[in-house]
């Protein structure tokens, strides 16, 4: 049975512990309120550049009349035998479930793909430290071998063949373009067959899902092509809730209705464009163009998803921390009036005796 001043000492640890989740909880929900405006800043060009493409597509005809292909190789589909994964997660912890989320979806991912050779390009330390246990890391020379086009040796059927830390650090659109660019390269060399992103999709505090999108090839580009996705439980919805609430946080998302409608109607007038440069050039501009924003955006909805999840976290060991201290202090003060109670007895008990 621990004694009055350990529960002293426990007490005011728990406390100090408080203090710093606290202070977690409300950068956390800082930093949430910027990556939502973020989030939100980028929808229009995304929804831009969906409507740029779509009017392209319908106005010239994507297949080359004199070789019958296709004028660019993003849209040619292969079975996939060689297949990439870009699994998106945190260079933090303390977020709760986020990063386990991911990494659960990612290697769901890759037991219903057993039969084909898998590249991982993992995003954020978390994710880094974690496959690096399981999965083999492709060498600088194969690496190079890559890049140049020809055909590498394997060491294993799942391979690491990137690492990219600190992005989350200063998250700019150029990092997000270096890796489209990359990824782009390989499928047009074919040296994958499918690229596909394992992300956490944020619409707002209490509306998020974990999402696995095929990027690479492109089908369809109005209709995003989710090859798995599953939604939050009732529980964590709830904790979500109350964490933002507390914190000053809306629940509900931003209207975004008008500027998307706006964006929406960019090429849909029902004229006849004269295009400077030839179908095909557009196209090759274009196509690695939507790739990259559609991983910028997955990286802005990531951490705004991140941000989140570290706030309900903190929020939930801040109120565990306090359920503690009064459990302590229950515990202590029991503790102290059976020790008065013991002293009046003896005190009793020797006035008794001597009389």
């Amino acid at each position: 049975m621990p004694s009055v001043l350990d529960l002293r000492r426990r007490i005011r640890s728990v406390k100090n512990t408080r203090q710093i989740t606290k202070a977690m909880k409300m950068v956390s929900a800082a930093k949430l309120r910027r990556a939502q405006e973020h989030a939100f800043a980028a929808r229009p060009y995304a929804k831009m550049m969906v409507s740029v493409l779509d009017s392209l597509v319908r106005r010239i005809d994507i297949y080359d009349p004199e070789t019958g292909e296709l004028r660019s190789p993003l849209l040619t589909s292969r079975p996939e035998k060689r297949v990439t994964i870009v699994v998106v997660t945190g260079d933090k912890g303390f977020a709760g479930a986020f990063n386990a989320n991911v990494l659960k979806a990612a290697h769901s991912f890759m037991e219903e793909h057993e039969r084909a050779d898998i590249d991982i390009e993992v995003i954020g330390r978390k994710g880094r430290e974690t496959l690096r246990r399981s999965y083999p890391v492709s060498s600088v020379e194969e690496d190079r071998q890559m890049e140049q086009g020809s055909p590498r040796s394997r060491k294993a059927r799942i391979e690491i063949t990137g690492e990219h830390t600190g992005i989350f650090e200063k998250l700019s659109f150029e990092r997000a373009a270096h890796l489209g660019r990359t990824l782009v390269d390989r499928y047009a060399s074919q040296q994958t067959d499918a690229v596909y992103l394992v992300f956490n999709e944020f619409r707002s505090v209490i509306a998020q899902r974990m999402v696995v999108e095929r990027i690479l090839p492109i089908k369809e580009v109005t209709k995003q092509e989710i090859a798995s996705s599953f939604d939050m439980e009732p529980e964590q919805i709830e904790e979500m809730g109350k964490a933002a609430q507390s914190a000053g946080i809306s629940l509900n998302p931003e209207d975004t209705r008008e500027a998307d409608e706006e964006a929406s109607k960019f090429g849909t007038a029902e004229v006849d464009y004269i295009y400077e440069q030839p179908p095909s050039e557009l196209l090759n501009g274009l196509l690695p163009r939507y790739i990259s924003t559609q991983i910028y955006h997955a990286l802005l909805e990531s951490v705004a998803a991140e941000h989140a999840a570290r706030m309900t976290a903190m929020d939930s060991a801040t109120n565990n921390a306090t359920d503690m201290i009064d459990a302590y202090t229950l515990t202590m003060n029991r503790l102290r009036q059976a020790a008065i109670t013991k002293e009046i007895i003896e005190i009793v008990s020797g006035a008794a005796a001597l009389s």
